[in-house]
């Protein structure tokens, strides 16, 4: 039996054999350049069981749906070989979730000669055969151009690749821009955190709670307290229910609270693995919306600073910011920018266990951070339009058909007086006023700014 593999770039077609399913993957990358049949990985998972649920938990994410926004259909997890280990990745389809599964090096036992991203769809059969596999079992996993093959003592089954959503895009970029701003909250044992999820009142599955250490366990609180870890529906957490009671240790992280709803992610020790459960603000709201790129995005263009990053982080498993920026002589401003330009073609990730940006070998396009940002492209058509003016005061004015909208700085940043500002006050992201206001006040920075002479 042979199913065509969907999308370009697969040499062959994916196919059903006895005992094991190949599914065809997209061209990865070695020390002297792009492969045509790179071999990822191949060999066995040391912790069969914990490799085995960690992928059903990633399969049932990209399966669940928390809300009624976004659409059904993509449920096809993200595989990376960087080289040292395996990671596979995926998004809800309301887009608010995101979980990882890192295999390590200390669970894999074969060898990791290339790089490379491929789409894997962990389909019903599959989901069976892995439910089935304990530490007694062996589970073999290859990974290259021409194949995935996993083997198990169950039958497998074969699904077409699909082409990676451009919404897991926009979500990827703005995903690694909540992890990095997250700091370790708390850490407790695994049969703690199993024991507060248990304990959770059904009721509570929809609301916002937040979530505070206590003694060596967690506990909820109804308030924003300082180091509190905001737990926005929390259902969405009940999938780490299958993880577990394998699991070892449970760390939380969040930004700094503000009072408003934040992002918030949950990161499961296994043999072997790491599982990271990554929630956005709102159980209505998707990653791929939450507008943290923008900002950056619409500084000056980092020219050749992407390709730089892009160049170190191929060959390296994960980088922390302030290693990167040494490495190549920037300052932190210019390699945060590459690498948010890099995010918008899903192109690196952030691992908050590491405290370090990582790199999948997906297609770069350059203009994707327009296209797929249309605040950012609907500000700097207001700067071309030249509907952008600022006063002596400070105050900038955009005048628009509709009205003039103005952008005041504040202690924190910007505001501004649209409805769009007042609805969100800044939670979802800036305004395109506020963006084309920033736009038009770096030109004229730069421009006042002595010329540097040799």
């Amino acid at each position: 039996m042979t199913v065509p593999a969907r999308g370009a770039g697969h040499p062959r077609e994916s196919a059903l054999s006895p005992g094991a399913l190949r599914l065809e993957t997209g061209l990865g990358v070695g020390p002297t350049g792009p492969l045509g049949s790179p071999r990822f990985f191949q060999g066995f998972l040391r912790h069969p069981a914990a490799a085995a649920r960690g992928l059903l938990s990633v399969a049932a994410v990209a399966r669940a749906r928390y809300s009624t926004a976004g659409q059904a259909g993509f449920r096809d997890p993200v595989v990376t070989a960087d080289g040292t280990s395996l990671r596979f990745e995926s998004f809800s389809s309301c887009g608010g979730v995101h979980a990882r599964l890192d295999l390590l090096p200390d669970g894999l036992d074969g060898e990791a000669a290339q790089r490379g991203t491929t789409n894997v769809d962990v389909n019903l059969p599959l989901q069976r055969a892995l439910a089935l596999v304990d530490d007694r079992d062996l589970l073999h996993v290859a990974v290259g151009s021409q194949d995935l093959t996993v083997t198990t003592a169950g039958a497998s089954l074969t699904e077409a690749k699909v082409t990676l959503p451009p919404r897991w895009v926009r979500g990827f970029a703005e995903a690694a821009i909540s992890l990095a701003q997250m700091d370790l909250r708390a850490e407790v044992p695994a049969t703690e955190a199993r024991r507060f999820l248990r304990a959770l009142p059904r009721g509570t599955r929809q609301q916002t709670l937040w979530v505070v250490p206590a003694g060596r366990g967690l506990r909820t609180t109804t308030r924003a307290v300082p180091g509190a870890v905001c737990l926005a529906g929390p259902r969405r957490v009940e999938v780490l229910d299958a993880v577990l009671p394998l699991a070892t240790t449970v760390r939380l992280y969040a930004p700094p609270v503000t009072g408003r709803e934040a992002a918030g992610a949950w990161e499961v020790d296994l043999p072997g693995a790491r599982l990271t459960l990554v929630l956005s603000p709102e159980p209505a709201r998707g990653f791929s919306g939450e507008g943290g790129v923008l900002e950056t995005l619409a500084a000056a263009d980092p020219g050749d600073d992407t390709a730089r990053v892009l160049d170190l982080l191929s060959w390296a498993p994960g980088l922390p910011l302030e290693v990167i920026a040494d490495a190549l002589a920037l300052d932190a401003t210019r390699t945060r920018r590459a690498l948010v330009d890099l995010g918008t073609s899903g192109r690196v990730g952030y691992d908050l266990s590491a405290a370090s940006w990582f790199h999948r070998e997906l297609p770069f396009d350059p203009a994707r951070a327009e296209r797929d940002n249309p605040r950012l492209r609907a500000a700097r058509g207001l700067v071309s339009e030249g509907a952008v003016h600022e006063r002596q005061d400070g105050v900038v004015v955009v005048r628009r058909p509709d009205g003039e909208r103005h952008v005041r700085r504040t202690g924190t940043g910007f505001a501004c007086t649209c409805p769009w500002w007042v609805e969100h006050t800044g939670a979802r992201g800036p305004c395109k006023h506020v963006l084309a206001a920033q736009i038009v006040l770096r030109a004229r920075t730069t421009a006042s700014q002595p010329a540097v002479t040799a």
